[in-house]
């Protein structure tokens, strides 16, 4: 039967979580620094074993929340699109979350459990006590030439990217520091005071993140720049093994009308697919995206609760924040 043991994050164990093919990103040493430090949150390892012998790894970090003790892969707010499993070909993931439930909630003394893993089906969440929401990312192929890519777009969205280039703006791989971190984080308030709200997020997110994935070479930062050499819109994007994600973009309205966020992201599908990246993960399957000529995966968001009470009190966290986002907003002036 399957089992999970916690583990020791030494440098044999990071090793050989680079073997799976199923790897991703936000398995990696770097992203969980980041996620740690962000949300005061402290990474668990687990190997997964099959009759004892080596069969995948898990990822979560333990959060503290009313008292109580929370293992996230991940949790929702923490920017992060899968955790889960790194498993071999041959084993179920269904058992594999299994025997996830006494690991967390037994050995780990967990109350409450959340997992989105890319692997993880709706038919394999049946009968394990867990309820999910249906969460679906937008992805598209990069293994077409640039051509096909181009032509699988909208026409709208082929006019933009045009648009863009006769309007002189100019798209250009930045540098990881502070400075990039305050352009795209103006523009993300600029964005979010248009339906009167705050971003969910702090610049110090986006400076940590920088901090430490950059050092690594795993993150494309791009501006685009108008004729006259100003800053209108930024694009945050991790890369790793074959995916790249859009963790975040955004541009001031004033200057949305020269479409600078169509060129970024074409520039970003173009720049991966030259690196071997053979995926564009959007990370949220929002209509828009579909202009890119995007297919959509569907990747259900479980969870589960020791107590009906620990799960009312994650739902009324979570419409909380919500409210509080929005006073935040009221008051700071956003419009």
């Amino acid at each position: 039967m399957l089992r999970l043991h916690r583990a020791e994050p030494t440098p044999e164990l990071w090793a050989d979580r680079q073997t799976y093919d199923d790897r991703l990103i936000f398995h990696t040493e770097p992203w969980l620094r980041f996620v740690a430090e962000c949300q005061n949150a402290q990474p668990v390892l687990a190997t997964v074993t099959l009759d004892g012998a080596p069969a995948g790894h898990f990822t979560g970090l333990v959060t503290r929340k009313y008292g109580l003790r929370i293992l996230g892969s991940p949790m929702a707010g923490w920017t992060t699109s899968y955790l889960g499993f790194n498993l071999r070909p041959d084993i179920s993931r269904r058992q594999a979350l299994e025997a996830l439930m006494p690991f967390a909630f037994d050995e780990l003394g967990c109350a409450h459990l959340e997992i989105r893993d890319r692997g993880l089906t709706e038919p394999d969440l049946a009968g394990l006590g867990l309820t999910w929401a249906a969460a679906p990312t937008a992805v598209i192929d990069l293994r077409p030439d640039p051509d096909r890519l181009f032509g699988l777009m909208s026409s709208a969205c082929r006019r933009n990217i045009r648009k863009a280039e006769k309007s002189s703006v100019t798209i250009e791989e930045a540098a990881p520091d502070d400075e990039f971190a305050a352009d795209f984080y103006n523009q993300l308030r600029d964005v979010f005071a248009k339906q009167n709200l705050v971003p969910t997020y702090s610049i110090a997110r986006v400076q940590s993140l920088i901090r430490n994935l950059a050092p690594h070479h795993r993150l494309l930062l791009l501006r685009a720049r108008d004729d006259s050499g100003r800053c209108i819109a930024t694009a945050v994007l991790p890369w790793y093994h074959r995916t790249m994600y859009f963790w975040g973009g955004a541009s001031y309205r004033e200057h949305q009308h020269n479409r600078p966020n169509e060129a970024l992201i074409w520039h970003a599908m173009r720049w991966a697919r030259e690196r071997g990246v053979t995926e564009f993960d959007f990370v949220g399957g929002n209509s828009y995206k579909s202009k890119y000529g995007t297919s959509e995966v569907p990747v259900p968001w479980a969870r589960r609760s020791r107590s009906p009470l620990v799960a009312h009190l994650r739902d009324a966290a979570k419409q909380g924040y919500a409210l509080k986002q929005r006073a935040v907003a009221r008051l700071t002036g956003a419009h």
